[in-house]
């Protein structure tokens, strides 16, 4: 009995390990789309032009990829966000327009 809950446990070890949901990278273009996808689910207002503004040309392409992609999928996100959320998004959009 003990060995099947071993096992039963490296399973369910493993099964777990698969869930978790690597996101983008911080820093990158794609994560910057990502922040900003979700702060429009949050119904914040975002300066979708100043931010690829001040991105680098060679990142602007990628942006604009992974924002098109993230807004397709922003249909089914979940239109609630806590006050803290709306807050620390806020903070890192802020954050990464200065940058």
């Amino acid at each position: 009995m003990t060995a099947l809950k071993l096992c039963l446990a490296a399973l369910a070890a493993a099964s777990l390990a698969g869930c978790v949901a690597a996101g983008p990278v911080p820093g990158t273009p794609e994560f910057t789309a990502a922040q900003v996808s979700r702060a429009y689910d949050c119904g914040l207002r975002v300066d979708r032009g100043g931010i690829i503004a001040r991105l680098p040309a060679e990142q602007r392409g990628r942006f604009v990829t992974a924002n098109a992609s993230y807004a397709v999928k922003s249909y089914n996100a979940p239109r609630r966000c806590e006050a803290q959320e709306r807050e620390r998004l806020q903070q890192e959009l802020r954050l990464g327009a200065r940058r």
